[in-house]
């Protein structure tokens, strides 16, 4: 370490000192001349003179400042035309097109909140939260398709839109069969609602891209993407009600996305998420949507109607159990039992025939009658129906007045027979 004697420090500050000295004379002496003037410098100005340079110097200012917020605009310009035409250099195209269909949609997707009525300690009804969900907004007049079960029971339901408002939703109508459900809301005047418009399920692929919007566990308008994992899948809900037509994606839903869009890459609706498979409640990359297909058919009725017009069988059908087949000594197991139908039913002018033979089903104190010796429907349109919930899937996408073929056990024979569908 070398050391420094006073003398040493005395010449080192001296020398600090001067060099400051010269940098601040240097400095003065080129501000000096770049400004045109010298402290020693002096002008007579007459009062005239004075008034006629601040007014200059005002004018040139408001000059300068509007040449510089023109000049702001057009840099502005500048950049968001170069941003758009250099988001392919920023960005890869998968990315372009994920930013594209959320700025697109994700203001059209709403989050749908409810109130239920529970009961105190003392019996008395209480308004309590229930769960809440996604839904999307098809049309400007305030019209939000959703899942059923995501307004289910509610006593009250809260619509949220993305800027943040809030609003009391009303039921348009619902169906079970397809777990979908329309709700309505009355936007202030002068409120332009965004909307998201339907595709078309049809011509889907496995392995096309998709990408869903929704509020999962509170995070409002989030995007997952994937793709189209399966088409036409068959799932039982928690109601027991088989969905038909389903699309599996293995997009990330979760408890919140419910009823939220399904989108293709061009940002139309081509299904409404409904579920997911999973053992922990969360998703494991397999979820399915009701096809937009079914959805724009229950939409339209429910706007219009309240209600979904499906073609059926007038009548009333049993689901068979061993016992009842065993007792009836019937060659089929499963199937529904033709138990009774309506005099003016289609059914019956077709050919389909009911039950004759009155018995008492069920326990003794609590049992309903049934009529045996009826034809036992065994397969509609082909396809195996071995239950009520079958049966009811398969006449989904019917509407009275089409036909269907219907595959009966007949005594020791199957028979086929083709019959029109009452409303």
């Amino acid at each position: 370490m070398r050391l420094y004697s006073r003398q040493h420090l005395f010449i080192a500050i001296l020398i600090t000192i001067a060099a400051v000295a010269i940098l601040t004379g240097t400095l003065t002496y080129k501000f000096t001349s770049t400004y045109g003037g010298s402290q020693n410098q002096t002008a007579s100005i007459s009062p005239e003179q004075e008034n006629n340079d601040d007014d200059t110097h005002a004018s040139s200012a408001i000059d300068e400042s509007n040449a510089f917020l023109s000049t702001l605009k057009q840099n502005t310009k500048t950049d968001q035309a170069w941003q758009t035409a250099n988001m392919s250099e920023n960005y890869t195209q998968d990315e372009i097109q994920n930013i594209n269909v959320y700025e697109k949609c994700n203001e059209a997707v709403v989050n749908i909140s409810t109130q239920v009525m529970a009961y105190d300690w003392f019996f008395n009804a209480v308004p309590q939260d229930s769960g809440s969900g996604s839904g999307s907004i098809i049309d400007a007049r305030g019209y939000i398709v959703t899942n059923l079960h995501v307004i289910e029971n509610a006593y009250k339901i809260y619509i949220s839109l993305s800027d943040g408002s809030q609003y009391e939703g009303t039921v348009v109508g619902t169906d079970s069969a397809s777990d979908i459900a329309v709700l309505k809301f009355d936007p202030p005047a002068g409120i332009e609602l965004s909307t998201i418009p339907f595709g078309s399920s049809e011509s889907l692929k496995v392995g096309q891209k998709v990408l869903a919007i929704g509020n999962p566990f509170g995070f409002e308008r989030t995007l997952t993407t994937g793709i189209v994992s399966g088409l036409g899948r068959p799932i039982k809900n928690e109601d027991g009600t088989i969905i038909r037509n389903m699309i599996q994606t293995d997009s990330a839903i979760n408890p919140g996305n419910s009823g939220g869009p399904l989108l293709d890459t061009q940002g139309r609706m081509i299904g409404i998420n409904t579920m997911i498979y999973s053992t922990s409640g969360s998703s494991a990359g397999i979820g399915f949507a009701v096809s937009i297909d079914t959805a724009k058919r229950v939409v339209a009725d429910l706007i219009q109607y309240g209600k979904v017009h499906r073609g059926t069988i007038n009548g009333k059908l049993i689901q068979l159990t061993s016992q009842i087949a065993k007792y009836a000594g019937l060659s089929v197991s499963s199937g529904l039992l033709v138990s009774e139908l309506d005099a003016s039913s289609n059914a019956q002018k077709d050919g389909l025939k009911a039950g004759t033979e009155a018995v008492q089903y069920g326990s003794r104190y609590n049992y309903t009658t049934i009529y045996l010796g009826g034809d036992v429907i065994i397969a509609v349109d082909g396809t195996a129906t071995t239950s009520l919930a079958d049966y009811y899937s398969l006449l989904e996408s019917k509407r009275p007045g089409d036909k269907v073929v219907l595959t009966v056990q007949r005594g020791k024979k199957q028979e086929k027979i083709t019959v029109t569908l009452d409303d």
